[in-house]
């Protein structure tokens, strides 16, 4: 199909331009947080609507009623122009909204017609070789190839998420979601997942587009909007996007996600370089660290953090910030440079040989990664140390020994939890942090990595763990602060450096102007 091209995919076509889907005052509570706080949003026919906002600003959560999976507390969803209420997935796709999430919903042991077929009907014998001509068809109209025969599980993830919205446009789809749709894709099938985007746009079809990466965002939507603490905090419409250089449009972004204009309240204190003793060493030290092999590669990653320094790590999320802290704590591997510990090299230890030495890690994935949630608390304080005294002699487990531990611990760290025999799982969110504050700042502590300590934490969780960072660090200890929250990082870091697909943008002291010194790294205006 020729690009620019105008075919019309929708069932029910409407005019370019035309409003298909509209937020009035939308609102959605957990408790304890507010998740979407009275949104107004619009949705036109024809463009790229690219929704952006850091880790808990509410993207999810909108996503989630549009597709139906949940529904909103106060205000009204209104599909052309009447109010409806989409009350369930099988609702939205019939109203033609469908959603293609950032992994991949299809059933890789069956075929891209088998998927398709998928509840299509249960009385009468699915017509795959009817649904095979149709799948063709329309991925000839919007300009990609698939075979409708192949094996789900042979294909790459775009390949996948090709097939995914064809499925969906043979559903009569005309909006459509794509939630984090380029977050596993390579650059070149990111691209291609970004150029059919436009054509879809240019067919008629709303389409959504959830991104953290800005380039993305920049490069191919036609409307921005960008929430910020469940808030839509603003937006560039089309004429004004059009009229900005990409720099300029990227610019104006970051303003929106981390500027003051939108700000509850502001910082009253930075902590004090001056009190840092740099005489000595650095207790940790990265020496041109490459990693390859990691999600995000690292190129070139150079810095030094002393004792009782907290240095901010600080970039848009999906930057090699998190294939950084793994590298460091041993968890993914390094294809060059030097690691060093109070002046000792440790990129040749393992986990738990840097552990022993004071390298600790408080991972983002409290659940997933940090804990393991059909265990006891009281096991969970010790993971890092099974089979370890006085836990354990000769294989066999001390029961009081770690009785005694996990009671110390729940004392020391206010963990709240009905006994230290709970299951972690059946924890919040903040006690579950806590779970881990305990295990990771207990003993030798030399330095720590907490990676986005405080997310979807509550006030009174987010300001303790914010004290702990800050006692760890005045107990002599260098703190890497991993952060998508730039408030929090410009709050407690002595300097902060800038990461920007997997590099190195900058470091910038913690002063007056270190807001808009990050501002202009991350956006790419200052390099």
């Amino acid at each position: 199909m020729p690009d620019g091209q105008q075919i019309p995919l929708a069932a029910q076509p409407v005019a370019p331009g035309a409003v298909i889907v509209q937020l009035e005052g939308v609102t959605k509570r957990y408790p304890g947080i507010i998740a979407n706080d009275s949104i107004d949003m619009e949705f036109h026919a024809g463009e790229v609507h690219v929704l952006l906002g850091e880790n808990g600003a509410g993207k999810s959560t909108l996503v989630s009623m549009l597709s139906g999976l949940q529904q909103p507390d106060d205000g009204r969803i209104l599909v052309d122009g009447a109010p409806r209420a989409v009350a369930s997935p099988a609702a939205a796709l019939e109203i033609g909204i469908s959603t293609v999430f950032q992994h991949s919903m299809l059933v890789p042991s069956l075929t891209l017609v088998e998927n398709a077929t998928l509840g299509r009907g249960w009385l009468r014998r699915p017509d795959r070789d009817g649904t095979a001509a149709e799948m063709a068809e329309v991925a000839e109209r919007i300009g990609v190839r698939i075979h409708p025969r192949a094996l789900t599980s042979d294909l790459s993830l775009g390949e996948r998420q090709q097939a995914e919205i064809v499925r969906a446009l043979m559903r009569g789809t005309r909006f459509l979601i794509l939630d984090e749709a380029t977050a596993m894709l390579t650059p070149h099938d990111a691209a291609r997942l970004g150029e059919l985007m436009q054509r879809l746009a240019a067919s008629g079809v709303a389409v959504v587009f959830i991104t953290h990466k800005l380039n993305e965002a920049v490069a191919y939507g036609d409307r921005i909007s960008v929430l910020r603490l469940g808030k839509k905090v603003g937006g560039i419409a089309p004429d004004a996007l059009k009229a900005m250089a990409p720099a300029e449009a990227t610019a104006e972004v970051v303003r929106l996600m981390f500027g003051t204009s939108d700000m509850t309240s502001a910082r009253t204190s930075r902590p004090e370089t001056a009190t840092l003793d740099r005489k000595a060493g650095p207790a940790l030290e990265v020496q041109a660290l490459y990693a390859a092999a990691a999600h995000v590669p690292l190129s070139n990653i150079d810095f030094k953090v002393w004792p009782g320094e907290i240095l901010g790590i600080a970039g848009i999320d999906g930057n090699g910030q998190k294939q950084l802290a793994e590298v460091l704590a041993g968890q993914a591997p390094l294809s060059d440079g030097r690691i060093r510990l109070d002046g000792d090299f440790i990129d040749g230890l393992s986990i738990g040989q840097r552990r022993a030495r004071g390298l600790r890690y408080v991972s983002d994935d409290r659940l997933g990664e940090g804990t393991v949630g059909a265990f006891p608390v009281s096991i969970n304080l010790l993971l890092k140390q099974i089979g370890a005294a006085p836990y354990w002699t000769n294989g066999l487990e001390r029961p009081a020994a770690i009785a005694t531990n996990a009671r110390a611990k729940r004392r020391d760290f206010d963990i709240r939890t009905p006994s230290i025999e709970t299951p972690v799982g059946k924890l919040s969110g903040g006690n579950i942090q806590k779970v881990l504050l305990a295990r990771e700042l207990t003993g030798t502590t030399r330095a720590v990595i907490f990676n986005k300590p405080t997310y979807g934490l509550d006030l009174a969780n987010i300001s303790a763990t914010r004290a702990r960072i800050r006692e760890t660090a005045t107990a002599g200890a260098a703190v890497l602060l991993i952060s998508t929250e730039l408030d929090e990082v410009l709050e407690l870091s002595h300097r902060v450096l800038v990461m920007d697909q997997g590099r190195v943008a900058g470091i910038v002291d913690n002063d007056e102007d270190a807001r808009r010194r990050i501002g202009e790294l991350m956006s790419g205006v200052s390099k």
